[in-house]
């Protein structure tokens, strides 16, 4: 079967893989249906509930020290970072949603383990909810699918 641009054709097994999902708890109601979402979506994969970890922090800027610890212990295939930034009236909007995505990249590059961002880095709230249940189950496919890849690779 030829994959689709998205990916979205690609048959995907989550069986046997442990995945770590990390969520923000800031922007608490969005932030737990992108979880919801994802949750439901490495299900449909087959990824075992007793495989998948859940932890949550405070907000966006805690994310990485998090995502780095369960990278460290070596316990995961994959990790999801799921978290929401709303834009404000200050230039704390941009430093969240820099220094988030440039954390959870890092963690990823220095660890190599597969990481799915599902941050949201939005102009409002009606902007995150019309994104929140496809982003959080691409999360979900892109770490079953960046586990998988990588097992191949290493």
């Amino acid at each position: 079967m030829q994959a689709s641009d998205n990916g979205a054709d690609l048959p995907l097994d989550g069986e046997g893989l442990r995945i770590a999902v990390v969520r923000a708890r800031f922007n608490d109601p969005i932030t737990r249906q992108l979880e919801a979402a994802c949750l439901a979506e490495l299900a449909a994969l087959g990824v075992a509930a007793k495989h998948i970890k859940q932890v949550s922090v405070p907000g966006a800027l805690e994310i990485a020290l998090v995502l780095k610890a369960l990278a460290e212990s070596e316990d995961f295939d994959a990790l999801v970072a799921i978290g929401c930034v709303i834009r404000g009236e200050t230039y704390h909007f941009e430093l969240v949603a820099n220094e988030c995505g440039a954390g959870v990249t890092r963690v990823a590059l220095d660890h190599q383990v597969p990481i799915a961002n599902a941050v949201l880095t939005v102009e409002n709230e009606a902007q995150a909810w019309a994104r929140a249940d496809d982003k959080g189950r691409d999360a979900a496919r892109a770490a079953v699918e960046m586990a998988n890849l990588m097992e191949d690779l290493l």
